[in-house]
Order: C-alpha cells, then structure tokens, then sequence
C-alpha cells in the first residue's frame, strides 16, 4: 500500500482539496494584507497615539437635545451642559430602553428597585466609573463623552422614570 492510498482512505479527495485551497488563501491574504512587512512604529504605540485610534468615531446629539440645551438658556456650544432626557435620548436609550447587554429598562420598577435602595450617590458612582454586575456590565459615562453631572441627571432622569423620586443635580460636587 503506498501513502497516497493512505491518505485517501482517510480524508477523501475533496476534502483535502478545499484544505490546500484554504492553506492557499491564507498565505495570499497574509502578504496582501502587509502583516509581514514591518512592527508598529514606537510613535504609532505612544499612548497617546493609542487613545486617539481609540476614540469613537463619531457623537451623537440629537436636535432635540440641541433644543433642549438652546431653550434652557444655557450657553450653545461645547459648554452648554444636557439635561437628564437629552442625554438619556442620545445616548442611554440606546441599552436601557430595551435592556441589552443586561441594562436594566427604564420603567421596569421591579428591576430598578434594588438600583434605586442603593441611592443616587451609587448609581451615578456607577455610571461614571463603570460597572459589571451580575446581569450585565456597565461602560463609563455609559459610552459616551459626558460631564459627570449631565450623567448624574440622566442617572436621575432614568431612575425617576423607574420609581424614584431623584432631582436632577444642577452642579456635581467635586472629590
């Protein structure tokens, strides 16, 4: 019996076709992709070269939120702070108002009430700095690039919609 009927007995032709083919492809994709050519520049690995390819892509703000702001009387522009519906439109919503990823939904009272006991001060802790817990994980800011106390309204604005009786903060103190 010579190799070739081995192998054949045990991986039939096809088979070991569509592995050369896959072998074939992979290398191809290896050298067009530019992989092999050279490491990552020290200037392309600084940190701060780092955080800024890390940056989203783009911020949302919904007209609504724009109008909210402009009606307020707050200043236009980077400075004007968001309130508490603003911010949960924009961005919250997008996990609490149909609680992916574990996110509890904004007027479940049953899921909030445990939240809510263990007060303001813990929740908005939590969605500044970031939170995993049983159910679900937490990103800081909730993901987007607010100041603490527009996430504290939205803190508010969300639990107040789910049974608690919060006031959205008009200043966040500092630590």
């Amino acid at each position: 019996m010579t190799m070739q009927s081995n192998l054949s007995s045990y991986f039939p032709a096809p088979l070991i076709r569509i592995l050369v083919a896959a072998v074939v492809i992979a290398i191809v994709c290896y050298f067009v992709s530019g992989l092999h050519d050279k490491p990552a520049s020290a200037e392309s690995m600084t940190p701060e070269a780092i955080a800024a390819r890390l940056q989203p892509v783009a911020h949302v703000m919904l007209a609504e939120a724009a109008a909210s702001g402009a009606a307020s009387g707050a200043p236009s522009g980077a400075s004007a702070l968001m309130g508490g519906k603003a911010i949960y439109s924009a961005t919250c919503s997008g996990c609490h108002g149909e609680g992916v990823a574990g996110a509890p939904k904004v007027g479940d009272k049953k899921t909030w009430a445990p939240r809510i006991a263990q007060g303001f001060d813990a929740l908005v802790q939590h969605a500044i700095e970031g939170f995993t817990g049983k159910s679900g994980t937490m990103p800081p800011n909730g993901g987007g690039t607010y100041e603490p106390v527009e996430v504290a309204r939205a803190v508010a604005y969300m639990a107040d919609q789910s049974g608690a009786s919060f006031r959205e903060p008009t200043t966040f103190p500092k630590k």
